[in-house]
């Protein structure tokens, strides 16, 4: 029976998460997650179990609601590297889930990186 392209990624998913507990190091994690309207990120500490720091396309001060194109995952990217010096975090582990390396999950990337994020 072929898997459903949910299934394929829920595997994706725990496979990526999986790999990236066995090297976290006690850093936090930055986790991304894209719908088709928006696109968020995360930064979760899960010795604590507590989100640090997140942004998001629905946030009124980034003025970027409904976009969900590379350049609002860049704005994105900067915020959360922005806030996540706020939060005294430099170094964390990216967690990209279920979503290919590629177009909007890099741009948002590359952007944290040039922000100071270290991963």
């Amino acid at each position: 029976m072929a898997n459903t392209k949910r299934d394929l990624f829920l595997k994706r998913r725990l496979r990526v998460r999986n790999k990236l507990r066995k090297m976290a190091a006690g850093r936090p994690r930055l986790s991304v997650h894209r719908s088709n309207k928006n696109i968020s990120v995360q930064l979760i500490d899960d010795v604590q179990g507590v989100t640090l720091a997140s942004a998001s396309t629905l946030e009124k001060d980034l003025g970027l609601a409904g976009k969900n194109n590379v350049e609002a995952a860049a704005k994105v990217g900067s915020a959360i590297a922005e806030r996540a010096k706020k939060a005294g975090v430099e170094d964390v582990y990216f967690d990209r889930g279920g979503f290919l390396f590629h177009g909007k999950v890099k741009a948002l990337a590359d952007a944290a990186r040039e922000g100071g994020l270290k991963f």
